[in-house]
């Protein structure tokens, strides 16, 4: 169009003034810059469209860039086509141009200008995009932590209601199944051998339970050797759960390893043995003929949930097993209790029928001691009196083999218990050495006893069995001597002699108040075979020992052995060899008192010390004793003494007859609590106390158990079966001045 008005005009109009020249020139400078301008935009468009990966109006910029490369052809067009014009129209062409070339160029600028702008904004709209695309990532992450924590609230909920995996893994199938919008979901289990998987739980049910595959499918090699989802195919073996049909295309499937933590641990009623790298296998199905894959959240999910199932496995079985074990522990307590009761009534039958046995053989014992002193008073031929010495030799060996048996009863069920007091060392070791004298004196021995300077006068202890022990020891060494020198040494054990090879088994442990006593037994009597030592602490192994006189019952050493162990001690024999002599050596705890109770000892009377200051002729006495030769023993001891005896057999007989005249009443209590009964009664039946008689138990026991009885009952004194002559003098010597009298066994 301008180019026709132009070519029109040139026809007519008259040649240019100079000034005509600078005018075209001015307008081919500005087609010049009108095209350049024109040109330039396309290219930043293009630079832009560039740029901006998606851009709705693509074809608008086209369009657009179209019209302007046209518009900047026809002024590129016009520097070939200028003519001379009129000067009016080369005035307003030049204008026109000059202002178009500027507005051009200012538009190019702009655009120069404006452009990386708009691809900022376009940078900000990515990053929103990005942004919004993590955002929803994120959301995915806690949608999953939500369903998680649902799930693992769900199955500690049915771990903590109930103990039955069945319904833990049909539970976390239903909700998998309805959280996932499933098709199918199912668990491959390995069977028994390991071999195979079996198909045990489905949520549909679709496929008969109890299906197998073998365990070794690539498919499922796969699975187990990774911790994550795996995608797999739906026509492998363990993905068919359900009917395929050919109007639908079976949904995604994937399959997860769920472990089965420390399994073989547990024998759980059913479970297989399996070792701590077999899985089970979890298979989950979309909806078959739909465009859903898995998602990631989805998978993260379905891992979650299968290490979940896992826990709630290990966790089922070992409460499983807990609760087993504690059923198992309830039916063995349930028999031993029984046990032990069975035990306790077999110690209490075997205790009450060694406390009748003791009382029964004691009684008949007391009748022959008894009976036997009495005739040590008359007048004898020497064959007579050799008889009746024989006679109580006798019956005091007897009477030691019951302390004995009864000694070592106690002692194996446990029932024994020492009784500790404070007494005087010094006096025990000469107490005994005053027993023994005798018979060494007739054997012609010397017997030596040598204290440490050490050695505390004063101790704690049970004098009783600490004497009983040294008793034993001494008495077997001036048995077995025939000649020679017997010595006994006492004094405090060091702490390096606890090293001693010859008992290396024996811990002592020192602590303040205590201190060992070592004691040594030397005799240069028969002496014993190195190998026959250990038998001597034997019960019953005296005969088995040729190489010395069976002479005894073989219990002494045994039950000296448990005396000295719960002293906390240790005793041993040594012995070069027969004919050699022998050296026993043990070793006790004792207790050192304090020294404001070191005088305080309690008192303890010596029944077979003759007081000859106290009379106890014409004293009216009352024997009460149910066994009519017992009752006869105990009168002719009393008679013979010079009392005034009266005897009753009945305990209503013995209340009509005691009286005020009765100083002394001797009852035998036996095993039961009539005899304490009876005390009771006599002495309720004399309200001033003065009036009341002295009561002295006669028994085969003299226990913890029958002095606490007669503690009760109010008894002056307990005396032990059987009685001699000299005996029952001191008993009634130390009633009659200290008002009691208490013996022990």
């Amino acid at each position: 169009m301008f180019n026709s008005i132009t070519m029109e005009s040139c026809n007519c109009v008259e040649p240019q003034w100079p000034a005509d020249d600078l005018l075209m020139k001015y307008q081919y400078i500005s087609d010049f810059f009108i095209a350049l301008a024109y040109f330039s935009i396309p290219l930043e468009l293009i630079y832009f469209v560039k740029k901006s990966a998606v851009f709705p109006y693509r074809w608008v910029l086209v369009q657009f860039g179209a019209f302007i490369v046209l518009c900047g052809a026809t002024h590129l067009i016009n520097l070939w086509t200028f003519t001379i014009h009129t000067r009016t129209v080369a005035i307003v062409m030049a204008t026109a141009k000059i202002l178009t070339a500027a507005v051009s160029c200012a538009t190019a600028l702009m655009l120069v200008h404006i452009i990386p702008d708009l691809l900022s904004v376009k940078t900000r709209e990515l990053f929103l995009k990005k942004k919004a695309a993590d955002l929803d990532r994120e959301m995915g992450m806690i949608r999953t932590q939500e369903e998680t924590g649902r799930h693992v609230r769900m199955l500690t909920h049915e771990i903590r209601s109930t103990l039955d995996r069945h319904t833990i893994l049909k539970t976390t199938l239903v909700e998998l199944g309805r959280t996932l919008g499933l098709e199918e979901c199912a668990l491959w289990m390995p069977t028994r051998t390991g071999l195979e998987l079996q198909l045990s739980y489905t949520l549909r049910q679709q496929n008969p339970v109890g299906y197998t595959v073998p365990i070794n499918l690539p498919v499922i090699n796969q699975v187990f050797s990774s911790n994550r989802a795996v995608k797999i195919s739906s026509n492998v073996p363990v993905a068919r759960l359900r009917p395929h049909s050919a109007k639908f295309m079976p949904g995604a499937v994937v399959a997860i390893r769920v472990p089965l933590l420390n399994l073989s641990n547990f024998q759980i009623y059913d479970w297989p043995e399996v070792s701590t790298r077999s899985y089970a296998l979890m298979v989950l199905m979309l909806p078959s003929d739909s465009a859903r894959q898995w998602h990631v959240h989805e998978l993260e999910l379905v891992e979650v949930v299968a290490d979940q199932v896992a826990v709630a496995l290990s966790h089922a079985a070992i409460l499983e097993e807990s609760m087993r074990a504690r059923d198992q522990l309830m039916e063995q307590n349930v028999a031993l209790d029984m046990a032990r009761r069975e035990a306790e009534t077999a110690i209490h039958a075997r205790n009450d029928f060694l406390a009748v046995m003791n009382h029964e053989m004691r009684t008949p014992m007391h009748a022959i001691i008894a009976l036997s002193s009495l005739l040590q008073e008359t007048d004898m031929t020497a064959e007579q009196r050799l008889m009746v010495e024989t006679i109580l030799k006798s019956s005091n060996l007897l009477a030691t083999l019951i302390n004995d048996v009864l000694d070592l009863s106690r002692l194996e069920d446990g029932s024994f218990q020492l009784e500790t007091a404070t007494f005087n060392l010094h006096s025990m070791f000469r107490e005994v050495l005053n027993l023994i004298k005798p018979v060494a004196c007739v054997k012609k021995l010397s017997l030596t006893l040598h204290f440490a300077s050490d050695l505390p006068v004063y101790i704690i202890g049970d004098e009783k069995r600490l004497m009983q022990t040294l008793l034993n020891v001494v008495g077997n060494a001036v048995k077995f001597s025939k000649e020679g020198s017997i010595s006994i040494t006492a004094f405090v054990a060091k702490p390096e002699s606890f090293r001693d090879i010859r008992f290396p088994d024996f811990l002592p442990v020192p602590s303040d108040g205590h201190f060992y006593l070592r004691v040594q037994v030397k005799d240069s009597g028969s002496g014993v075979n190195p190998q026959d030592i250990p038998k001597l602490f034997t019960k019953f192994a005296q005969n088995q020992l040729a190489t010395r006189n069976p002479v005894g019952n073989g219990l002494g050493l045994a039950i000296c052995r448990r005396f000295v162990n719960l002293m906390e001690g240790h005793i041993w024999i040594e012995s070069e060899g027969i004919g050699k002599g022998c050296t026993v050596s043990f070793i006790v705890k004792l207790g050192i008192p304090d020294r404001s109770n070191e005088f305080k000892l309690p008192y303890k009377p010596k029944a077979l010390v003759n007081h000859g200051s106290t009379n106890i002729a014409g004293l009216k006495i009352l024997v009460m004793d149910d066994n009519g030769v017992s009752r006869s023993a105990t009168k002719g001891l009393l008679m013979h003494l010079g009392c005034d005896v009266t005897t009753v057999g009945l305990s209503e007989e013995c209340m009509r007859v005691v009286s005020q005249e009765h100083k002394v009443v001797f009852m035998d209590v036996c095993t039961g609590l009539d005899g304490y009964e009876l005390a009771v009664r006599i002495q309720e039946k004399f309200v001033n106390r003065q009036d009341r008689p002295l009561i002295v138990a006669l028994t085969g026991n003299t226990n913890k158990w029958s002095r606490e009885n007669c503690t009760r009952a109010g008894v002056n004194g307990l005396v032990l079966k059987p009685v001699s002559v000299e005996k029952m003098k001191g008993v009634l010597t130390e009633l009659l001045e200290r008002r009691f009298v208490f013996e022990t066994v």
